[in-house]
């Protein structure tokens, strides 16, 4: 039997997607994850191990200690584990991306420096170390500009600034945000960068052995000018001329070669214009959110699975689908206190729409971009056309009535003034 290691990220909506494919494939499923083990939802799996993911060098030696046998793949669900990952797959011999070049994918400065130093389409930036006064950039910049964390995902810690006060006060948000959520930020700092108008698109796809097969392109039809960046439509097929997809197939492909990937999942943003294509992020990971069951009909199977069948050298046998598929995040209009939704019936009555997914839980409190990196849930559609498939998910959006609540603030007593 064939034996994969998975790396469970506390956070992740894909742990039950990938655990789920390792059982209908028959394979043994070790697991590690970066919370204790005890605390683990019952997924009915033997004890976990639990390391620190951001500690990849601690982890590496947890791990390969309480192995008892050598697994045939080592995969990351999702961004935080995917160093410890390759650094796993290095000391077992396996094949695997070295861990430098997804170390330096993950961090935003590192992957500029990577795009101008190799002739890519690349912004101007400039980074901004902790300590630093921010005001002393501000005879370098062009606005628009826009602030991003070095590490955070998601359109976390990402702001759009116009001006030289929005940009002050974008960095002190930034830093804050950033402080909270990664434990190296004194260390990091920030990016600067112009902002590059266009439209945008990801593309989904896989490496074996250095080669890029691209699974999906998808177009994202709402704007994302800012100054926050929460993603809401993703609809495959792009409607791109051809002549453009095959330019970004091709600058993904130059830049996973560029960056040193060889195999496994990639998920690579950009923004198209009149000067050519501007890459955003590349990332040795799949789509993030439950975004990848917007290709279950194309593939036959899960996303999910075919990467298990990728890491294990299975063949998988593709075929090109011109059914427009789409998926919306449910975005999250206000910070507060999610208590429920309405509707749910009724908008999945809207033709082409093929299932919702509500993941907010009731009482969880939730926060849109720049502070949140998750949604309300998510919207599926398949329809005979992108544009019908992007209108399905529009229609049934409008018919959901979400209940958020403003959250409750502590008062001090009188004994604790």
């Amino acid at each position: 039997m064939k034996r994969i290691l998975l790396l469970l990220p506390t956070t992740s909506y894909r742990n039950a997607a990938f655990l789920a494919a390792g059982k209908k494939l028959g394979v043994e499923i070790i697991t590690a994850a970066d919370y204790c083990h005890q605390l683990a939802p019952a997924w009915g799996l033997d004890p976990i191990m639990a390391v620190h993911f951001d500690r990849p060098g601690e982890a590496l030696e947890v791990v390969l200690r309480s192995l008892q046998h050598k697994p045939d793949a080592v995969l990351a669900v999702d961004d935080p584990g995917l160093e410890l990952a390759a650094r796993l797959n290095e000391g077992l011999g396996l094949a695997a991306n070295p861990p430098e070049a997804v170390r330096r994918l993950r961090d935003k400065l590192a992957f500029r420096q990577m795009q101008k130093e190799r002739g890519f389409l690349c912004p101007d930036f400039h980074p901004l170390p902790s300590a630093a006064d921010p005001a002393r950039l501000l005879a370098q910049l062009r606005w628009p500009v826009v602030v991003k964390a070095r590490r955070l995902s998601g359109s976390r810690g990402v702001i759009r600034a116009d001006n030289a006060r929005e940009f002050l006060q974008a960095v002190s948000w930034v830093r804050d945000i950033q402080n909270k959520a990664d434990r190296d930020a004194a260390s990091l700092g920030l990016v600067v960068e112009d902002f590059i108008a266009g439209r945008e698109v990801a593309l989904e796809g896989i490496l074996d052995r250095g080669e890029l097969s691209a699974l999906a392109l998808f177009d994202k039809p709402d704007p994302l000018d800012g100054p926050y960046f929460e993603e809401t439509i993703y609809v495959t097929p792009s409607r791109l001329p051809d002549r453009t997809q095959k330019e970004i197939h091709g600058t993904v492909q130059r830049a996973c070669r560029q960056a040193g990937l060889i195999t496994g999942p990639v998920h690579a943003e950009m923004r198209v214009n009149g000067e050519g294509v501007w890459l955003l992020e590349v990332a040795a990971r799949s789509i993030g959110g439950l975004c990848g069951m917007a290709l279950n009909h194309a593939f036959g199977m899960t996303l999910e699975e075919l990467i298990l069948r990728s890491a294990l050298n299975q063949p998988v046998a593709l075929s090109a689908s011109r059914e427009g598929a789409g998926v919306m995040m449910i975005p999250i209009p206000r910070r507060g206190i999610y208590q429920g939704v309405q509707n749910v019936d009724s908008a999945s009555e809207v033709p082409g729409i093929t299932g919702i997914r509500i993941t907010a839980q009731p009482g969880q409190i939730i926060a849109p971009p720049p502070e949140g990196a998750s949604y309300l849930g998510f919207i599926f559609s398949l329809c005979a056309t992108p544009a019908e498939a992007e209108l399905a998910l529009r229609r049934a959006h409008a018919r959901l009535l979400f209940d958020i609540q403003p959250e409750y603030k502590v008062q001090e007593s009188a004994s604790e003034r």
